[in-house]
């Protein structure tokens, strides 16, 4: 049983794939028995995901600002509190993000992303519920600000979609988050990302897609999809030496210890 800890299932560019209801279906033949679908903006998908999730036995969704949106007027005028009362009022939401610091893009300026990161942050510590951290070419500020907001709390969390660096795997590690990866880890010149998959202790591994980007070897370059969750978690399995059973109860186990809000049916 395979577990995709992050994908967007309302997102355009899965379309192609069908419905909803048919990428989930299509998901459960191979074995992923749930996932969770992630907000970017709350302020125009997040009832969509919420409605999503509630159609269906064991798909959960997030609340939160993606950075590359935090320069958004909508995004900025809603404040933590509105953020933890979308988490308390709905069982499905289990997880507050993505949220984080994108450099690479610049989207967004950097002062505003960092401020809707303490936002989430400060959310994620008052409704004691895990957050879903994006970076990208920020390790050090994340690092920062996650141990500026963080220290002596309840902060827990994931990087999700890794492809930082061995330091700030350290740190975060350090801080108690988790590392998920995604299709990445199984690129050809991936190797320095393999090397520290290889580091990380298995009771902090999680998968996930991020569908509908970043498919997978031998799908690279396609419509990625929460099925190919199990070819990631089989690639990094022969990459462990262990079998990809055994490392799929290993992420789903995972899953359930971090999203404690996440009920299997």
């Amino acid at each position: 049983m395979w577990i995709d800890s992050h994908c967007h299932l309302n997102h355009p560019g899965i379309k192609e794939k069908g419905s909803p209801s048919k990428i989930i279906a299509n998901a459960k033949k191979v074995g992923v028995s749930g996932m969770m679908t992630v907000c970017c903006r709350i302020s125009n998908e997040f009832n969509t995901l919420l409605n999503i999730a509630n159609e269906h036995d064991n798909i959960w969704c997030s609340v939160g600002t993606h950075p590359h949106d935090t320069k958004l007027e909508e995004e900025k005028k809603l404040s933590q509190e509105h953020i933890v009362d979308l988490v308390k009022a709905n069982d499905k939401v289990i997880a507050i993000g993505e949220t984080g610091l994108d450099y690479f893009y610049d989207n967004s300026p950097h002062e505003q992303q960092q401020q809707s990161f303490r936002k989430h942050i400060r959310a994620c510590i008052s409704a004691d519920i895990p957050m879903i951290v994006h970076t990208r070419n920020a390790d050090e500020d994340t690092a920062k600000i996650m141990r500026e907001e963080g220290e002596g709390t309840n902060l827990s969390g994931v990087m999700h979609c890794f492809s930082s660096s061995p330091w700030l795997a350290d740190q975060a590690l350090d801080m108690g988050f988790y590392i998920s990866f995604s299709g990445i880890v199984t690129f050809n010149k991936a190797d320095e990302l393999r090397q520290i998959a290889k580091l990380i202790p298995f009771d902090r591994i999680l998968v996930e897609t991020d569908a509908p980007f970043l498919a997978p070897v031998p799908y690279r370059g396609k419509v990625n999809e929460p099925a190919y969750v199990a070819n990631i978690g089989e690639f990094l399995a022969d990459l462990y030496g262990i079998s990809k059973e055994e490392f799929a109860k290993i992420t789903t186990d995972n899953f359930f210890r971090l999203f404690k809000k996440a009920k299997l049916i």
